[in-house]
């Protein structure tokens, strides 16, 4: 695997001084010369001389010119010299180095331009068929990928529509160059199978309602876990290609159309037993403390028949979803 080199430019302005210079020694030539054949016949041989020189000093002025170059910070410049990598400069201003570096880094696929990138019916990116430069600047500024939604089947083959953002920056400039062959378009491509891979491994949520699962994690209780989780599965894949994840987060979760309808009614029936499971609980307490706070008086004494009655009758009013409808009785409980 490469390795990034540091290089150090030398100052622009230093070097536009002396290319300034340059030009005005081959004018100064051209004009030596020039005056040099207009003499007589015994100095026309330094006059030829004259202005070869001043045409040397053109030439290696005019090469000296394409060697000027300006980063901007969060920027980095790749050097090759004739296909040897050289190193990277990372100072910002106005440099030179040497005009033979390569400007443009072999050939890559469009779909680094995210507006210019395919999308298959299933959510994957698809490159272009067409190519252009890499150009040897690169940026190292944070970038943000917003993925597209995918689908994929979770622990449990539950089908779901999942999508996430990550925010990466290009740490290593060899690596991202060399290593692989366009290195924004390989993070898209890493980020979606990163993705599908963490949303097979968790369900989306918890199944049965027990101690057992209630602990295992889920992407729709546990966030953070599963964000971590994508983090630490992108950096690893990535490392190859130079880029380091600074952040990623889950920007749409939830079940696919198809089972979306029944999922729902799963869950709304999840919670009305949760709720009723709360009032009995809470009627029970209620029961209970009414036939202890009677017993407790000594004033009415009942027996397990009548204890039994009243349970059964404030059981009907406290669970019921409807408000009782009170019934007289004008005899006993025994006719």
């Amino acid at each position: 695997m490469s390795v990034e080199k540091k290089l150090h430019a030398a100052s622009g302005w230093t070097m536009l001084v002396v290319v300034i210079l340059g030009y005005l020694a081959s004018i100064f030539l051209f004009v030596r010369s020039t005056l040099a054949l207009s003499e007589p016949w015994g100095s026309g041989l330094s006059g030829v001389l004259l202005m070869i020189l001043a045409w040397l000093v053109l030439m290696a002025t005019i090469i000296a010119n394409c060697g000027f170059f300006s980063l901007q910070p969060g920027q980095a410049r790749v050097c090759v010299l004739f296909g040897k990598y050289v190193g990277t400069v990372r100072d910002e201003g106005f440099r030179w180095a040497n005009p033979f570096y390569s400007r443009s880094l072999g050939m890559a696929s469009d779909a680094s331009d995210q507006g210019g990138v395919e999308v298959s019916a299933a959510g994957i990116k698809l490159g272009k068929s067409s190519k252009h430069a890499h150009g040897s600047k690169i940026s190292t500024r944070a970038r943000t990928y917003n993925g597209e939604r995918i689908k994929v089947n979770d622990k449990m083959g539950n089908p779901i529509e999942i999508a996430t953002v990550v925010v990466w920056r290009v740490v290593d400039t060899a690596k991202a160059i060399f290593d692989v062959d366009d290195y924004e378009s390989f993070v898209y491509t890493v980020t979606e199978t990163a993705l599908r891979h963490v949303a097979s491994v968790y369900a989306y949520d918890h199944m049965e309602d027990d101690d057992a699962n209630a602990s295992a994690i889920t992407l729709r209780t546990n966030i953070e876990e599963v964000s971590k989780a994508l983090m630490e599965e992108l950096d690893r894949r990535l490392e190859m290609a130079g880029v380091d994840v600074i952040d990623s987060r889950l920007t749409h979760l939830a079940y696919a159309p198809e089972i979306a309808q029944a999922m729902l009614r799963r869950q709304q029936a999840e919670a009305i037993i949760a709720a009723r499971k709360k009032i009995v609980e809470g009627a029970v307490g209620m029961v209970d403390m009414a036939v202890e706070m009677l017993a407790e008086g000594g004033n009415i004494d009942l027996d397990d028949e009548r204890k039994a009655t009243m349970a059964t009758n404030l059981m009907v009013v406290l669970c019921g979803e409807s408000e009782a409808q009170p019934v007289l009785n004008t005899g006993t409980l025994y006719n």
